[in-house]
């Protein structure tokens, strides 16, 4: 009898232990995570103080993307074109790190920071802005993208996180509030080289895949095809077509540990800097 209740000490000791080490383990993790929050904040802060962002007008260096189809005139098509760019000044971000890209505003969210580049997909999950070790990650263009031009399909990722930073605040675009004013179906995007404004084509969740992050094309066809599939793939109807000769931009983060949320943009309007 002794034996037994002396067992079922030791098994009880056993199961407090577990409970305080699980304990501990949250409670580090939620200090981690916080930690790595404040630092992420401080630093979108320090880079907006530092990069001088102005939105520019038309002018004769701007090229409207021809349209392959007729669209109708109350289309929000024809307001959007009419929309500014914005032009950033990447000298002081540069000096952080080399190796920016350009800087990315996403209508209707929080998204308003500058992006990088990596030779791989992995370093900016874990690394911020500054290249210092950070959980919280940064935005960063797919590694396989041409930096200095245009591809067909150019992809941009980072942790949805939950404070809303980073893309945290992508997770609206599904929401009701978000789909329900056009003035947010508009990503601006400025790097060294141009200034660009692209039309929301396609949002949606869906369950962990590769299957829109493709970077090259064996012809037309195959782009068309690929670009159909994202079309088709939205939960929301934006009357807005594809075609061969468009130029795609995608947001990717991640939903949860199962799911991903998505967005595409096409090219409508760009500006090469002089």
């Amino acid at each position: 009898m002794k034996r037994k209740i002396k067992w079922k000490n030791i098994i009880l000791l056993i199961l407090i232990l577990i409970c305080i080490i699980g304990i501990s383990t949250s409670i580090y993790n939620i200090i981690k995570w916080k930690i790595d929050s404040n630092k992420t904040k401080n630093q979108i802060n320090e880079l907006s103080e530092i990069t001088e962002i102005n939105e520019i007008k038309d002018n004769e260096n701007t090229e409207i993307i021809e349209v392959t189809k007729e669209i109708d005139k109350f289309n929000p098509y024809w307001d959007y074109i009419k929309m500014n760019l914005i032009d950033v000044d990447f000298t002081e971000l540069k000096k952080i790190n080399p190796y920016t890209i350009g800087w990315l505003q996403v209508g209707g969210t929080n998204i308003n920071y500058p992006f990088v580049q990596s030779d791989n997909n992995e370093f900016y999950l874990s690394h911020t802005f500054d290249k210092s070790y950070n959980e919280a990650g940064w935005v960063f263009l797919d590694y396989r993208n041409n930096s200095n031009e245009l591809d067909k399909n150019n992809i941009i990722y980072a942790h949805g996180r939950l404070d809303n930073s980073m893309f945290g605040s992508l997770r609206k675009i599904l929401k009701s509030d978000w789909l329900n004013d056009k003035n947010n179906y508009i990503v601006k995007l400025s790097t060294e080289k141009e200034n660009t404004l692209w039309q929301v084509f396609s949002v949606y969740r869906i369950p962990t895949t590769n299957d829109y992050i493709q970077v090259d094309f064996r012809d037309n066809n195959e782009f068309l095809e690929f670009a159909n599939m994202l079309l088709n793939r939205s939960k929301y109807n934006f009357n807005t077509s594809v075609n061969e000769n468009d130029i795609i931009l995608t947001l990717s983060t991640c939903f949860d540990d199962y799911e991903k949320v998505v967005l595409h943009a096409k090219l409508i309007k760009r500006e090469i800097k002089q």
